[in-house]
C-alpha cells in the first residue's frame, strides 16, 4: 500500500518561537479521500494563489507551496518557501526536512513544475488563506496539538 507523507502545519524548519507548536510529518494513505479532494481544491484555485502571490494585498505574508516528492515507495509533500515562477515551472527552497526522500533536503534549492503542488497558502491579517491538505491532517492529530495549530497560526478550516 503507497502512503503519502505529508507536512503539517506551516513547514517544520522555520524558526518558531518556543511557545509554539512544531511541525512534523503525517501519514496519510495514497488513496485517503478527503486528502485528494483537498490537494485537487488547492490545485483547482492555484491561479488565484498566483495572482494574490503575484500582487499581494495589505497584511498577507508568508506566500508557500507544498510540494510531492517521488520516492521509491511513495510521496513526500514538502513545504517549499520562498518561491519564485521561472517560465513554465517554479523554483524555491524545501522548508521541510524529508523523512523518506533521500534526493532532497531542508534548504535545498528545487524545480517542480505546476502538477508537483499539492497545496498552497499564505498568511492575511493572522489567518491561513490555503492550506487545505492541513486542515484534512488535523483529522489524523491529537485534539490538543490541533487547537494549539489554530490558536498558533490562525487555521480556519472550512
Amino acid at each position: 500500500m503507497k502512503y503519502l507523507w505529508i507536512a503539517a502545519g506551516l513547514f517544520m524548519s522555520q524558526i518558531v518561537c518556543a511557545d509554539k507548536v512544531k511541525d512534523h510529518m503525517v501519514l496519510v494513505k495514497a488513496e485517503d479521500q478527503e486528502m485528494n479532494a483537498a490537494i485537487q481544491r488547492a490545485q483547482s484555485t492555484l491561479d488565484d494563489f498566483l495572482k494574490v502571490f503575484a500582487k499581494p494585498p495589505k497584511g498577507a505574508t508568508g506566500f508557500k507551496l507544498k510540494v510531492k516528492i517521488s520516492y521509491a515507495n511513495g510521496k513526500e509533500h514538502m513545504w517549499v518557501t520562498p518561491f519564485k515562477r521561472d517560465g513554465t515551472s517554479f523554483v524555491g527552497i524545501l522548508a521541510d526536512e524529508p523523512m523518506y526522500v533521500t534526493s532532497v533536503k531542508n534548504g535545498d534549492v528545487i524545480r517542480f513544475t505546476r502538477s508537483d503542488i499539492s497545496d498552497w497558502g499564505y498568511v492575511l491579517d493572522g489567518k491561513q488563506q490555503g492550506s487545505y491538505t492541513v486542515c484534512v491532517l488535523f483529522k489524523h492529530m491529537a485534539p490538543a496539538e490541533v487547537q494549539k495549530y489554530r490558536a498558533d497560526y490562525g487555521f480556519e478550516c472550512k
